[in-house]
């Protein structure tokens, strides 16, 4: 909403002055946090961390036998949903690993499915190469 004084009133004056005292303008980190701000020209990685937990549940579902939801909720300390969303979200959706699973004596097996868990998706790309 356009004030035709131009003022701003207390609340949105506060607010202002609230960030504008937070960023610390010499070295670009939040004052209050001490967090560093990344510079766009950094490269942004996207490789998991060396022993993070991600990487030992996708470790886990690669082998030949694949693993349990329980296995890796001891693995990881991850709650039964957060390895169910992790499963979902991160090794379906966004590396896009085909995953398998089987039930083998009442317990459910996942496993991911192809050549050592390279991008196995089925799916080809709709678009046309240039």
């Amino acid at each position: 909403m356009v004030r035709p004084t131009g003022r701003m009133n207390r609340t949105e004056d506060l607010h202002v002055k609230a960030r504008e005292e937070t960023i610390d303008r010499t070295g670009g980190a939040c004052a209050r946090c001490k967090a560093r701000i990344p510079t766009p020209g950094e490269p942004k990685s996207k490789k998991a961390v060396a022993g993070s937990k991600q990487l030992r549940v996708i470790t886990m579902l690669r082998s030949p036998d694949g693993a349990t939801i329980a296995a890796m909720m001891k693995t990881t300390g991850w709650q039964q949903h957060s390895v169910r969303g992790f499963l979902a979200g991160i090794v379906r959706k966004k590396l896009k690993l085909n995953l398998d699973s089987k039930k083998i004596d009442g317990s459910r097996f996942y496993r991911i499915k192809g050549a050592n868990g390279i991008k196995a998706s089925g799916r080809s790309s709709k678009r046309r190469a240039a």
